[in-house]
C-alpha cells in the first residue's frame, strides 16, 4: 500500500506546501484510515518517514539508503527544488528517517537496505520475501 495514493484519494491532507510543492499530511487521518486494514495484517506501509505509525502495526521495518551523490542525481532528475533537494540529502547524510524508525520501533525489527542500483532493488525484494515466508512459516504453524 503506497501512502501518497490514499493520501490523495482518502483527502487525508491538510493543505499544501508551497516551498516543497507537496501536500501536507494529516498524520492522525492517515492512522485513522490505516486502522482497520493494519488490523487484518499483510500490509506492506511504503513511505518515506514512520514515527507517527503506532508500533503495534509493524513486525519488521526496512529503511532504504542511498548514497549522497546517487540520492542528489535521482532527485534533480525528478525535478525537486534546490531546498527540497538539499534538506533531502541533509536527512540522509544524518540518517534522520534510520534515527527516527529506530527511535520509533524495537532496534531488532529495523533494518538498513542499500538503495543505490537496480541490482540492489532486486537483492532488497529478494530479502523482503525471503522475511515474509520465514514469518508466514514461524507464525502460521
Amino acid at each position: 500500500m503506497r501512502l501518497p495514493n490514499i493520501l490523495l484519494t482518502g483527502q487525508l491532507y491538510d493543505g499544501f506546501d508551497e516551498e516543497y510543492v507537496c501536500p501536507i499530511l494529516d498524520e492522525d487521518r492517515v492512522v485513522d484510515e490505516l486502522e482497520n486494514k493494519m488490523k487484518e495484517g499483510g500490509v506492506i506501509v511504503d513511505y518515506h518517514g514512520c514515527d507517527f505509525f503506532p508500533e503495534r502495526w509493524f513486525h519488521i521495518v526496512f529503511v532504504l539508503q542511498t548514497d549522497n551523490s546517487v540520492l542528489y542525481t535521482r532527485l534533480e532528475k525528478r525535478g525537486y527544488s534546490i531546498k527540497k533537494l538539499q534538506d533531502n540529502v541533509q536527512c540522509e547524510i544524518f540518517q534522520i528517517l534510520y534515527e527516527e524508525a529506530m527511535a520509533s520501533y524495537k532496534p531488532e525489527i529495523v533494518h538498513r537496505l542499500p538503495s543505490n542500483v537496480p541490482e540492489e532493488l532486486e537483492s532488497n525484494l529478494d530479502q523482503i520475501i525471503k522475511w515474509i515466508e520465514e514469518w508466514i512459516k514461524d507464525n502460521n504453524s
